[in-house]
C-alpha cells in the first residue's frame, strides 16, 4: 500500500494551513496492521514543515514519527525536492541539524543520512544557492552536501539514467518539468512533478508540483491516472506562476472529479469556492492519508 499525507496544504503565504509539503508512506501491509512505514519519503519540506510534522506526530498513526516530543527525523528517508523556492526547501536545515545533532549514533560513528532525491541541476543550485550558508562548516572542516545526505540525482525519461527511484520494489516515481518560473521559455527554470506508478496493477497517481496551468505537459498524465493531485491558484491574475482555479475548471469533467487541489490560499472555505467540491475531487485536506494504492 502506498499513502499519501499532505503536511500542510496551503500555498506560500498562507496563515490558516501550513505550506504544501506531503509525506508518501510505504506499506507491506497497511496502516492499520503497522506501527510504522516501511519506507518514508518527504515530497518537499518548506519553512513550515517542521511545526507542520510536530503537530503530525501525536495524530493517531502516525507515533513513529514521534520520539519524546520531537520529531523523529530518522524516520524520514527520503526527501525529493520539486524545486528552490523557500516553502519547499526551508525545512531542511532543521531536518539535517536534528540529525546530526540529536540523533548521531556515536557509537557506530556516524550520522543518519536520508536520500536526497531530485533533479541534478535543483540539487547542484540547492547546495550552491541556499544550503551551503548555513551547512557549509562541520567542526573542524567545511562541509558538503553529502555530509548530510545521501544525494540521487534523477532525469526525466529519456533525458538520461537513472530517471525513475522506487520504493518497495513495487511504486516507481519518475518526474517531469514543470512551467512554474520562466526565465525566457518554458521549462528553463528547474522546477518538476511527480507520476507515481504501481507495478502490480500498471495504475498511476499524478502530483503537479508548482506549475501553470499546463495541459500539454500534464493533460495526457492526468487523464490517464486514476488520481491527481494538482496545485491551484484561486483567485485570477494577468502573470501567474501557478494554475489558476478559472483555468482548472477547463479540464474535461472526469479528468476534475479524480483532481485534489492543493496549495491554496486562506479563502478556500468561502462561499465562492463551494462549486469545488461538486467540481473537483475537492480540496486536499492536511493531515489526512490519502490511499493512492492498495
Amino acid at each position: 500500500m502506498l499513502t499519501l499525507t499532505f503536511l500542510g496544504v496551503g500555498s506560500a503565504f498562507a496563515k490558516r494551513n501550513f505550506q504544501s509539503n506531503a509525506l508518501i508512506e510505504a506499506w507491506s501491509i497497511s496502516p492499520d496492521h503497522q506501527e510504522a512505514a516501511d519506507d518514508t519519503l518527504l515530497i518537499d519540506f518548506g519553512t513550515t514543515g517542521p511545526l507542520a510534522l510536530h503537530q503530525l506526530m501525536v495524530k493517531p498513526g502516525f507515533s513513529y514519527l514521534d520520539h519524546n516530543g520531537v520529531a523523529h527525523y530518522p524516520a524520514i528517508r527520503c526527501i525529493f525536492i520539486t524545486h528552490l523556492h523557500s516553502d519547499h526547501i526551508g525545512g531542511l536545515e532543521e531536518l539535517v541539524g536534528m540529525n546530526v545533532h540529536c540523533f548521531a549514533d556515536r557509537e557506530a560513528g556516524g550520522d543518519f543520512k536520508p536520500q536526497l532525491i531530485g533533479a541534478p541541476d535543483v540539487l547542484a543550485n540547492l547546495w550552491e544557492h541556499s544550503l551551503k550558508g548555513g551547512l557549509g562548516a562541520l567542526a573542524g572542516r567545511p562541509a558538503s552536501l553529502t555530509d548530510y545526505f545521501n544525494v540521487l540525482a534523477i532525469h526525466p525519461p529519456g533525458r538520461g539514467e537513472p530517471d525513475r527511484f522506487t520504493m518497495l520494489d513495487r511504486y516507481a516515481f519518475t518526474l517531469f518539468p514543470t512551467d512554474h518560473i520562466r526565465l525566457k521559455r518554458k521549462y528553463d527554470w528547474p522546477s518538476f512533478g511527480l507520476l507515481v506508478t504501481d507495478h502490480h496493477s500498471g495504475d498511476t497517481v499524478c502530483y503537479s508540483g508548482d506549475a501553470r496551468f499546463d495541459p500539454q505537459m500534464m493533460g495526457e498524465m492526468m487523464a490517464a491516472a486514476k488520481l491527481n493531485f494538482h496545485e491551484v491558484q484561486l483567485e485570477d491574475q494577468t502573470e501567474p506562476v501557478h494554475a489558476m482555479l478559472s483555468q482548472l475548471r477547463t479540464l474535461p469533467a472526469d479528468v476534475r472529479k479524480k483532481t485534489i487541489l492543493y496549495h491554496y490560499d486562506d479563502t478556500w472555505d468561502c462561499d465562492a469556492y463551494n462549486f469545488v467540491a461538486d467540481e473537483f475531487a475537492g480540496f486536499a485536506q492536511p493531515q489526512q492519508r490519502y490511499t493512492l494504492f492498495a
